[in-house]
């Protein structure tokens, strides 16, 4: 506690945490701008100080950068975004009135993974000091680093990488996988990111990695939001023209690139499935607002120097792109937020399309087995004496697994106000009720769920929900929530909040309090309460008749036949497994 107190004060009086301020001077040619990466000719990352200091510095001698904060990080400090504008304009209207591009680009947020830090360090100063050109239709926000108590737990925890010397940590400073975290948000960054990232709705979001898995010759590697899934006009123009033309710029930078290989359970000369981003991944969260997502992923065996390099190409390559194609971007974008309007049909989920396929020239290396050193058993290796070039099928379609039909309105008790939090967060448009109001709606009831035996980012998951949908009349009650889905974050709000879809709020255990019967009874007296009920319902006891006859089991059990009558009675909680997410059909 006293160091990282220390640590705060020292970066509190050395201006590291100031907000930004207009700058009216000309770019200064300061060599003072090296970066620690070209210091140590590519074998050192910077650390958090370096990295804030030398963007500080670049604020002060440039009118084109501006610094500013997306609130608190977990580990104590604010977390800081940096800006690029060729005309030093940063009003956020005035970019959106002007119709420029808007580039987020996210970097440690696996701190293990620093090339993104490194790359636009330099990416930043070269675009202030002209050396590279950055269109003036392009506006840059760039996150230096996003997991910072990552970044603060330095060490080599990574053996499967080359490079570089010291590196942070995967988890935060909770030892939380930000890239986890994009729906539960139990992170102070995501919030901030999150809040950031509905304000400035950027028409391109980056986030940049370090690979793991399989060997092979390309230095860098590219996943993007998975076409299908993104969906409409803009899913179709990422997948058809804008990720093409990414390619092929690359190739003229001299990198073969190929997409992102996700399958580590075999070599990959057979082909692979493109990697499967749900929203709680960043690229996935982004598809969920029609922003195109990339997450460029250098190959971790390749030198840190290389890896930086790559990642330096490939975010020149879509800033290029992105200024040539700014119109048609914005376009597709525009038309498909226009649709949203009349969209019913959602999908919830997805899976791959495994008979169809694109061919893909990659450059891999023969994978063997030989006796292990450690073992004795055999061991995968790939020999590098066996280069090969070939093309393999990348199955990189998707079929939907499961739709909804949205209702006109969501309606959340005002109790659940966490999940509230997030939803305006999101930039959701939120209406409280003025008076009490009695209603008709949809109601779920929660059949069945399965729940992983093992925390998974601090959570128990549950998966494979199956509901009832249910009429009821209900009263709410002033300043519960009405949430229309006549607005642009309508996808959003049908993900996180139908219960089924594999990344929703239910699934991430903002509901489990329903999920916990509260009272019950006492067998002995219960039975002449039961006997009374039966005498008084034919329906019920033509019921409980029905179930003795076609199960034996049943029809042996005393208590299951009780319960099965205290479960259909007026004493039984309505609340208890009754999803507290109303529809408005």
């Amino acid at each position: 506690m006293k160091r990282q107190l220390l640590f705060f004060i020292f970066l509190l009086f050395s201006g590291v945490m100031a907000k930004a301020r207009p700058q009216a001077k000309a770019g200064a040619a300061d060599t003072s701008f090296i970066t620690p990466f070209e210091r140590s000719n590519g074998t050192k990352t910077a650390t958090f100080v370096e990295t804030l200091d030398f963007y500080k510095k670049l604020r002060d001698s440039f009118a084109t950068i501006s610094m500013g904060d997306a609130g608190l990080s977990d580990a104590g400090f604010p977390l800081p975004y940096v800006c690029y504008s060729s005309d030093s304009d940063f009003d956020k209207d005035n970019i959106k009135k002007e119709g420029r591009l808007v580039i987020l680009i996210n970097n440690d947020i696996h701190p293990g993974e620093p090339d993104g830090v490194d790359a636009c360090m330099m990416l930043l100063r070269d675009a202030a000091k002209r050396k590279i050109k950055v269109p003036a239709n392009v506006v840059l926000v760039v996150i230096p680093m996003y997991n910072l108590g990552g970044a603060l737990n330095r060490g080599r925890s990574r053996p499967n990488q080359n490079g570089p010397k010291s590196y942070g940590f995967r988890g935060n400073s909770r030892n939380l996988d930000l890239n986890r975290d994009f729906i539960k948000c139990d992170a102070a960054e995501t919030i901030g990111l999150e809040d950031m990232f509905t304000k400035i709705s950027p028409d391109i979001f980056i986030d940049n990695h370090v690979s793991d898995g399989a060997d092979y010759q390309h230095v860098m590697t590219l996943l993007a939001t998975q076409h299908d899934k993104l969906g409409g006009e803009t899913g179709a123009y990422m997948y058809n023209t804008f990720t093409p033309s990414l390619y092929t710029d690359m190739k003229k930078r001299g990198y073969d690139m190929v997409p992102y290989v996700n399958d580590f359970d075999k070599t990959p000369e057979s082909g692979w499935r493109e990697f499967y981003e749900s929203p709680r991944f960043s690229s996935g969260y982004a598809a969920l607002f029609h922003i195109m997502a990339y997450v460029p992923e250098t190959h971790m065996l390749k030198p840190f120097k290389d890896r930086v390099k790559a990642t330096y190409a490939l975010m020149q390559s879509i800033i290029k792109e992105g200024a040539e194609h700014a119109g048609e971007i914005k376009k597709v974008r525009a038309n498909d937020l226009a649709a949203l309007a009349n969209q019913n049909k959602f999908v919830l989920d997805w899976q791959a399309d495994t008979t169809r396929y694109d061919s893909i020239l990659f450059k891999g290396y023969e994978g063997a087995y030989k006796p292990s050193e450690v073992s004795g058993l055999p061991r995968l290796y790939y020999d590098h004496a066996k280069p090969f070039t070939k093309k393999v099928p990348f199955y990189d379609h998707f079929v939907p697994s499961k739709t909804v039909t949205a209702p006109t309105a969501y309606i959340i008790p005002k109790t659940w106000v966490s999940v509230i939090s997030q939803m305006r967060n999101n930039g959701v448009n939120i209406r409280r009720f003025n008076k009490d109001t009695t209603m008709s709606v949809t109601a779920y009831h929660i059949d069945n769920y399965e729940t992983v035996q093992h925390p998974y980012e601090k959570h128990y998951l549950h998966k494979n929900v199956q509901v009832t949908p249910g009429n009821i009349s209900i009263r709410f009650y002033a300043g519960d929530y009405y949430i229309p889905l006549n607005q642009a974050a309508k996808r959003y709000i049908v993900e996180t909040l139908e219960p089924t879809a594999p990344d929703a709020f239910f699934a991430w255990n903002y509901f489990d309090g329903i999920l916990q019967q509260k009272e019950g009874y006492s067998a002995y007296v219960f039975e002449d309460i039961a006997a009374k009920l039966l005498k008084e319902d034919s329906v019920l006891k033509k019921q409980l008749d029905e179930k003795r006859k076609s199960d034996p089991v049943f029809a042996a059990d005393a208590g299951a036949q009780l319960d099965f009558v205290y479960k259909r009675s007026p004493y039984f909680e309505q609340s208890y497994l009754r999803y507290p997410v109303y529809r408005l059909e």
